[in-house]
């Protein structure tokens, strides 16, 4: 990897086709009465002449609160498939009966735990809206373009997420990282899994020739470790590199912009030596973190709306347009002037930064 070329991520450097579904749990229509409708009888007592006998309410019994008849042989079976499906799944994880690319992606175990793990915070937690996910095409190769922010990389997940649970046609999108990613422990294992790959212009073509989402940040670094005074300012493109490999392969480029990620971790300061000591990019300063140990380094729960803009179309230009410096100037100068547009468009829009 180290003669790779290195596009310009960074220039310093349910079942949705086979992932469980949450199941819903539903109680059944109504109570069953013993015998037929009518209540159990304890005694039969006899109304007074000429008074009128009011009857007494139905007695609850938890044989009534249970459900019976179809309702419950149906959540009965369906608790016994995903049961089946469950000890299935251990039984290929412990065999190895399972297949992974040659990049690493596991799909099954992305759509079975590792998306189940993401979406807790992507609902519940930062409550992300989805916007423009059908200007995504439904197969093919095709490139998404997104801002980078927030400090440490949530964002790329969360569009990771956006893309699987959203889309019609149940795709999956690639992320193409930084170098870093693949030399810390843990993380590199969990990246390669999550179907991430190198951010160089060798594998990115090699995703789209497969017909792949593809998705890249070309901010990099200079994007996800700007000071918060910058918020939604974007850096710059780089060289263009990520439109020479759209180019190469005719894969559309799609514009995305994330709002919502720049103030999880709001960045007033970096600890440049403490950075350079431990290898990073940046040592980030927040309101919280390092000051209140572990509890700061917690993200705020921000709300988050990612838009999926209008595709750019690549394939009309000649082979020879990848090599053009013009070309490629003027497409990411087009891709990001409507990233940043979009981004001021969501901004007006928003109500607050929490809700």
């Amino acid at each position: 990897m180290a003669d790779a070329k290195v596009i310009p991520f960074d220039d310093d450097h349910r079942s949705r086709g086979g992932g469980a579904q949450r199941p819903s749990r539903r109680r059944g229509a109504g109570s069953r009465r013993q015998g037929g409708g009518q209540p159990a009888a304890v005694g039969e007592v006899q109304a007074l002449p000429g008074v009128a006998s009011v009857p007494d309410d139905d007695p609850v019994t938890d044989e009534d609160e249970q459900p019976q008849g179809p309702a419950a042989g149906r959540d009965h079976g369906g608790l016994e498939r995903r049961v089946a499906g469950g000890l299935a799944f251990l039984r290929r994880r412990l065999t190895g009966d399972y297949e992974v690319d040659d990049f690493g992606y596991d799909e099954e175990l992305t759509d079975q735990v590792l998306m189940s793990l993401l979406r807790p915070l992507y609902e519940k937690y930062f409550r992300v809206e989805v916007k423009g996910v059908e200007n995504i095409p439904s197969e093919g190769g095709a490139l998404i373009v997104a801002n980078h922010s927030g400090t440490v990389p949530v964002d790329g997940l969360m569009m990771q997420v956006a893309v699987h649970d959203h889309h019609p046609a149940d795709r999956h999108l690639r992320l193409l990282a930084a170098d870093l990613v693949f030399v810390l422990p843990v993380v590199n294992e969990l990246a390669r899994k999550l179907g991430h790959t190198l951010a160089c212009a060798e594998d990115a073509e090699r995703l789209l020739a497969r017909g792949e989402l593809v998705g890249v940040m070309p901010e990099g670094f200079k994007g996800i470790g700007k000071p918060f005074g910058e918020r939604y300012k974007l850096q710059r493109f780089g060289r263009g590199g990520f439109v020479s490999t759209a180019l190469r392969q005719g894969a559309p480029i799609i514009p995305c912009s994330i709002v919502g990620a720049e103030e999880i971790y709001p960045m007033i300061g970096n600890a440049k030596t403490l950075a350079r000591l431990l290898g990073f990019p940046y040592f980030p300063l927040t309101p919280t973190f390092p000051w209140l140990g572990p509890l700061g380094a917690v993200p705020l729960p921000t709300k988050w709306t990612i838009q999926f803009g209008e595709p750019i179309a690549t394939d009309g230009y000649p082979p020879e347009a990848a090599e053009d410096p013009m070309l490629m100037f003027n497409l990411t100068d087009q891709v990001r002037e409507q990233i940043q547009h979009t981004l001021y468009k969501l901004l007006v829009q928003r109500r607050s930064v929490f809700f």
